[in-house]
Formats: C-alpha cells, sequence, structure tokens
C-alpha cells in the first residue's frame, strides 16, 4: 500500500497507467514524505523493485530530502516555487512525418555549424560580430522543432561535428527548443531561446584552449577563470542589436535554481525563463556528451539524475516538462531490448514512455543487420501479455561497438551501402 513506502524504495509501477498521472518519469526513488502525499493522491497501491532500493535514511521532514552526496553539499537546499506560467501557451501539431523533416533539415546543422564557426573567428580576431546568419539559422531551427520535434533531435545525436563548441552550442539549442515546444512557447520566443542557446558559448572564444580541454577536471583557480566566458560573451554580443531576451539567454544559461551557479549566483524567480529552459539544456547535453570523456552517461541516466534534481538545480516543473518533451529514452538513444537486439530510439510517445519507436540495427548476438527494422514497441506490446512484451533493458552510452545508425535510411529500410540500392540508384 502506498503508505506503507519509505525514503529510499524504488517505485517500479503503479495501479493505473503513468499517463493518467503527473509523473513524468516511470520508475523513481522516494525522496521524501512529499512523494508518497502525491502517490497517496493518485493510487492506492504501487510495486516496489527491492533490488533497485536505496539504503533507508532518516527523513523528518520534506525538507530533508535524499539525493545522495550532491544534496549535501552546501548551497543545494531545495526551493519551491509556484509553477512556471506561460502567457497564452501554444499547443502545436506534428505537421510532417519524421523521415519528411529529416531530408528537409538534414542541411541544416551543416549551414548553423558554418555561420557559427564565422561568427566565433569573427570575434576571436576582435573583429564586428554579425549574428544575422545566425538568426536566420535559428528560424530555420525553430520552424522545424515546430513541424517535426525528432528530426533535429535525430540528427543532432548521429551527426559528426568538426568542434565541440559549436555540436555543444547546437545540441543545446535543439534540446531547449524541444523543452520550449513543449511548454507551449510561441515562435517569438522560441526564436530568441534558440538565437540565445547559440551564442551562448561565444565567451569561450576568450579562453585558452588548454584550459577549454581540461573542462570538468579544473582546479579552483581554472575555475575562475572559465566562468568568465559568460560575461565576456555578453560583452562581444552587447553592440549585436541582440533583443534584451536573447541576451539573458546568454547572461544566464549557466544559473541555477538553488544559486550555486554563476556568473550572478541568482535564483529561484531572478533567474528568466528562457534562460532557466537553456540551462537545463546545456547541462543535459554536458552530460551525455561531455569534452574529453571517453564513455559518457547515457541519456536514461541523464534523464533519472536531472529528475531527482528538481527543486535543487532546476525548477520541479521545469524538470518535468523537459522529460516529457524529450522522453525516458530521447530521440537518439541507443538502446537494448530484452530479447537482445540493439538499436537506436527513433520517437517516443507519452502515453507509452518506456516503450518508444526503435530502429533495431543488430540481431540478438550484437550482430550488425544489413537491414534495420523498426519496432514500435507500443504498438508490438499492445495485445501481448506482461511475460510476451518486448522491452527497453538497458540504455547504451553513445559510440557503442556496431551502433552506427547513419548506416541505414531513417525509415529502417535498406543499409545505405547494400548491393540492391546501388544498383537501382
Amino acid at each position: 500500500m502506498v503508505q506503507d513506502l519509505e525514503a529510499g524504495m524504488f517505485v517500479s509501477d503503479l495501479d493505473r497507467p503513468w499517463h493518467q498521472t503527473p509523473f513524468p518519469i516511470q520508475g523513481f526513488y522516494i525522496r521524501s514524505q512529499d512523494d508518497v502525499r502525491a502517490l497517496s493522491s493518485h493510487c492506492k497501491w504501487v510495486m516496489v523493485d527491492v533490488s533497485e532500493a536505496r539504503q533507508p535514511k532518516a527523513l523528518p521532514d520534506s525538507k530533508q530530502p535524499i539525493f545522495g552526496r550532491r544534496a549535501k553539499q552546501k548551497g543545494r537546499n531545495e526551493i519551491q516555487l509556484p509553477p512556471l506560467n506561460i502567457r497564452e501557451p501554444v499547443s502545436y501539431s506534428r505537421e510532417t512525418p519524421l523521415n519528411k523533416e529529416i531530408k528537409t533539415s538534414r542541411k541544416l546543422l551543416d549551414d548553423a555549424e558554418m555561420a557559427l564557426q564565422r561568427l566565433f573567428d569573427t570575434i576571436r580576431h576582435e573583429g564586428v560580430a554579425d549574428v544575422r546568419p545566425v538568426a536566420e539559422i535559428t528560424r530555420r531551427m525553430v520552424a522545424s522543432v515546430v513541424r517535426q520535434p525528432d528530426a533535429l533531435l535525430w540528427l543532432s545525436r548521429i551527426r559528426e561535428h568538426d568542434d565541440y563548441i559549436y555540436r555543444h552550442s547546437l545540441n543545446t539549442a535543439v534540446w531547449a527548443l524541444v523543452c520550449g515546444r513543449h511548454l507551449g512557447l510561441n515562435e517569438t520566443l522560441l526564436n530568441h531561446l534558440g538565437l540565445g542557446c547559440l551564442l551562448s558559448q561565444v565567451g569561450k572564444c576568450y579562453l585558452p584552449k588548454a584550459l577549454l580541454e581540461q573542462e570538468g577536471r579544473m582546479s579552483s583557480e581554472e575555475y575562475a577563470e572559465y566562468r568568465q566566458y559568460v560575461s565576456r560573451g555578453v560583452a562581444a554580443l552587447a553592440d549585436c542589436g541582440l533583443s534584451r531576451a536573447v541576451l539573458s539567454v546568454v547572461q544566464s544559461h549557466r544559473e541555477r535554481h538553488n544559486g550555486s551557479g554563476f556568473p550572478e549566483g541568482v535564483r529561484g524567480d531572478r533567474i528568466p525563463l528562457l534562460a532557466k529552459v537553456a540551462g537545463i539544456g546545456e547541462f543535459f547535453e554536458s552530460l551525455i556528451a561531455p569534452r574529453g570523456v571517453a564513455e559518457p552517461m547515457t541519456p536514461a541516466k541523464a534523464v533519472a539524475m536531472l529528475y531527482e534534481m528538481r527543486n535543487i538545480e532546476f525548477q520541479e516543473d521545469l524538470v518535468e516538462g523537459f522529460i516529457r518533451a524529450i522522453g525516458i529514452y530521447p530521440t537518439g538513444s541507443l538502446v537494448e531490448l530484452s530479447d537482445g537486439r540493439r538499436g537506436i530510439v527513433m520517437s517516443h510517445s507519452p502515453e507509452r514512455r518506456l516503450w518508444p519507436r526503435v530502429m533495431v540495427m543488430t540481431d540478438e548476438k550484437h550482430k550488425a543487420l544489413k537491414t534495420a527494422k523498426v519496432i514500435d514497441l507500443a504498438k508490438f506490446n499492445e495485445q501481448r501479455m506482461a511475460d510476451e512484451s518486448l522491452t527497453v533493458r538497458e540504455c547504451l552510452p553513445n559510440g557503442t561497438k556496431d551502433l552506427d545508425p547513419s548506416r541505414y535510411d531513417v525509415t529502417g529500410g535498406e543499409s545505405r551501402w547494400s548491393l540492391s540500392r546501388l544498383l537501382s540508384g
């Protein structure tokens, strides 16, 4: 029964479908009595996975949640705010199928990287920055995300980038735009958000390359110098005719809900909404694609980490909105299915968050297939019993051997290098 739950227990299933509850993530740890009360308002009983349970610890009240060592660090107390208020939110529909939008937008990321490279080179040489090409790229990115949010996610995840800063800027913008679309931001705000994300790393032009290569492994003195990239970026863009909203994203994308961010250390509702969205997108990208890390965190683990950071580094309903927007297994995530086959997530269903649409690229023994196969797990499992269902066993690190989605058509058809395709061309 729900009232028997204790902090540290892992809730694996409910007495009703997950999408009929406000919980954005299927399977989570009980942090406090607030979580128990929230569950009791929707469920009479839940299932607990004993193997996932954490060592129970005393929780006198909801102000002392279990978050591991990170939660115990100075300045990481929870901060409660009223729900996000989106004025006149827009409800978007998917206007184009995924494969069509991918074809339409395939060149977009190449153009975006080129525009960013030219802008950064100009700033490095102390020239006057012309942000108009980047603004036009942003407009095209917003249009694509509005039509079909999974296309740019797919392209950004399977694409190789020449420079880490450009990749980080681009992917941050894509995550943020997908989240902003889900929150109902209008297209004007999405354009401000996207442009701010693309320009957010400009200040790193002024930092030594050796320092940037140590990102994540810096001494306190090096980190103090690194933090200056935000204010230096704002200064470089101050006379470029950008809107206040765009500059606020550049200025505040590294601020955090609990005041632990930089450069000002502001907290809560003093952080502009667009900067909050940019911040969570930038943080998520840094988890799954950090600089110089051989085996980055899988998207599923990054989602779980974000969920545990709600109301600490990021506002709770923003975290939940971000997870609903990208899914438990975001588009582009490499996964292994319960039968051993491996593939890549193409899209997810809000109603069945643990059953995404997967392009399978290997057999049960992990041998690469000549022809990929698309399986919609939600449809596949619709009429099957639980012991017959096909599920995601685990999320795999990016770069896992023999999982190269660029070899296949996004429709799951023949390998691009197959003989029949060459002959038919």
